[in-house]
């Protein structure tokens, strides 16, 4: 019986005794209290039995997505939600122990606070369209800003994602009033280009016109220009229906251009 009772005293003193670190963890000992220099790393750990305590944090990548709002540089409400992709620095984790407490304490006392200041600093650079159509810059300034304020409490950035971003809705309708107008000035001035583009064209038809007409008549005041018109003539009464007219002709041969009238207009 003094055996067993030895040898369970024995077992839980060697269960406390020790510590297992996973991969991905970094450990803090406590004893009575009082958190100990030099963060415990993976692998087995000898502790002080029954006194201490190892508090254990996870040292990979973390996830966690962060609201923010500011208003802009034209004084135009903006609100965002960020995705935060970032990881406790193993060199700081008793550092972080000590200030900060638990993950969820870093999350909600560090992160989301920094994550608004560091949106607010991006949004006030540029005006709500501007982060709307430069939202890759609003990103970037966000990164350096969150960076940098992260970086002194021993949290590295990974990445950061812009998961939404919103205006207000009076910004909205002030959007959608614009691409009305733009619509309409580009239909305005494509009808006006439409205009003057049939206007040009009816200029060169009368040109090609009056160009037609001066040759013909310059042919006609030259040698065989009577023959011409003749061809002329038999060319008007093909498109007429191709059939002979009911016309009388007269004219001397080789003399002048022959006069054509209607016989059936003759009483």
């Amino acid at each position: 019986m003094a055996i067993a009772v030895i040898a369970t005293v024995v077992g839980l003193i060697l269960a406390s005794s020790f510590v297992i670190i996973n991969p991905g963890q970094g450990g803090v000992l406590s004893i009575l209290g009082s958190a100990q220099d030099g963060v415990l790393l993976e692998g087995i750990h000898v502790k002080p039995p029954f006194i201490s305590y190892v508090d254990i944090y996870d040292i990979t990548v973390q996830k966690f997505e962060v609201p923010a709002e500011s208003s802009t540089k034209d004084l135009q409400d903006l609100k965002a939600r960020f995705a935060i992709n970032f990881r406790l620095r193993p060199d700081r984790v008793v550092e972080i122990r000590r200030t900060q407490g638990t993950l969820a304490n870093i999350v909600s006392k560090i992160i989301a606070p920094q994550t608004q200041e560091s949106f607010k600093i991006a949004a006030a650079l540029r005006t709500v369209e501007q982060a709307i159509t430069q939202r890759s810059l609003l990103k970037e300034d966000f990164d350096i800003a969150l960076s940098s304020r992260l970086d002194k409490y021993g949290i590295d950035v990974l990445d950061t994602s812009v998961i939404d971003l919103t205006f207000s809705p009076e910004f909205a309708r002030a959007v959608e009033e614009k691409q009305i107008a733009e619509q309409r000035a580009r239909r305005a001035v494509y009808v006006a280009q439409e205009a003057e583009q049939e206007a040009q064209a009816d200029i060169n038809r009368a040109k090609g016109r009056a160009e037609a007409q001066r040759l013909l008549a310059e042919t006609l005041k030259a040698q065989g220009g009577s023959l011409v018109l003749q061809k002329e003539a038999i060319a008007a009464w093909r498109e007429g229906g191709a059939q002979m007219p009911r016309v009388l002709v007269m004219g001397e041969s080789g003399g002048s251009v022959p006069f054509i009238f209607n016989m059936e207009q003759v009483e």
